[in-house]
């Protein structure tokens, strides 16, 4: 109970922008911050999901107002956070949650798709944390929570572009964190879900001749949503969510080709089974014109049981990689 009431009162008028707010991720934590009181600026494409989030965390207790941006657009997201800063009287959390994806044989993929998920999930986090943090410099404070991916330690078969971005984006971040060392009450944070259940599968694009599905044990958006929330109380670097962190690191360091062979192992056998589908560009290049909601609705109750052997899988394949290590040193 006392760290709920703790919660509660470390969200209580807490300045807040969230990027990525339309749906998913972005909304369930803005639906979970609004209701400790917070007062938040969303932000994203979509207007019509972006009124549908602000009327939620209205409702839910918070206040929102909402700003439609295009977050590769530097001038545009210099331009929020300045609103965004006038409007709360500051920022103390600014939630970078943008990411898209599309799913293909690189060869396949046409690369100006490419090109737009290396400038939406890479690009535009760089722009709003090159906006923000002479904000948090100027108050001496201010936490940016930074969504990344396991796909920031694990490689992504079939979705190339995805992988570099991922990548990316966890060595933009060390390296922040490397120069804001001297700053004490300035963190930047890092979130590593595994596969979550939002709309963001239906916006993806897709050049793979199939439906695209999720695998058994995806995230509900709601528990990526509390341990955001988690962050802005206790701010640490390195956050995962849905499988053991130490052995996705060092899985990455012992056998760092070993994720990567085994998922396209599971992409071909996918492939292979999934109902087909049309190629499309998703929302890649155009925003969606209606709300999205939170939930991908892709759940069931028998994937939710298998969540813990997913990350028993996980955990088995990272402490194999550190014993092959050691007996390649031995």
């Amino acid at each position: 109970m006392n760290d709920m009431a703790d919660d509660s009162q470390a969200r209580q008028g807490q300045r807040i922008v969230i990027t990525g707010a339309s749906s998913g991720i972005g909304a369930a934590t803005a639906i979970a911050f609004a209701r400790g009181g917070a007062r938040l600026v969303l932000a994203a494409r979509n207007q019509a999901g972006l009124e549908d989030m602000a009327r939620r965390c209205r409702e839910a207790g918070g206040g929102a107002d909402v700003r439609v941006v295009d977050v590769t657009d530097a001038a545009a997201v210099a331009t929020l956070a300045a609103e965004a800063r006038t409007l709360l009287g500051g920022i103390d959390i600014w939630f970078s949650c943008v990411g898209v994806g599309v799913v293909g044989r690189y060869e396949d993929v046409p690369i100006a798709d490419h090109r737009q998920v290396i400038e939406a999930n890479l690009l535009s986090h760089m722009n709003e944390a090159h906006a923000v943090l002479p904000v948090f410099l100027a108050q001496d404070r201010g936490t940016w929570i930074n969504m990344i991916s396991v796909g920031g330690f694990v490689a992504t078969p079939h979705a190339a572009a995805y992988s570099a971005s991922k990548f990316g984006l966890r060595g933009f971040s060390e390296a922040l964190r490397g120069e804001l060392s001297k700053k004490p009450h300035i963190h930047v944070c890092d979130v590593y879900p595994t596969f979550v259940d939002t709309p963001g599968i239906d916006h993806a694009g897709n050049y793979t001749g199939a439906r695209l599905s999720l695998p058994p044990g995806a995230l509900a958006p709601e528990t990526v949503a509390k341990a955001v929330v988690r962050l802005a109380r206790r701010p640490r670097n390195t956050t995962v969510i849905g499988a053991p962190a130490i052995a996705l690191k060092l899985g990455q360091f012992a056998v760092p080709n070993l994720g990567a062979a085994i998922m396209n192992g599971f992409m071909d056998s996918w492939s292979d089974r999934a109902d087909p589908g049309e190629d499309t560009t998703g929302t890649l290049f155009d925003p969606p014109t209606t709300p999205g909601g939170i939930d991908g609705g892709r759940r069931r109750p028998d994937q939710r049981r298998k969540a813990a052997a997913v990350a028993g899988i996980t955990a088995a394949v990272g402490l194999a990689g550190v014993g092959a290590w050691l007996w390649r040193r031995r």
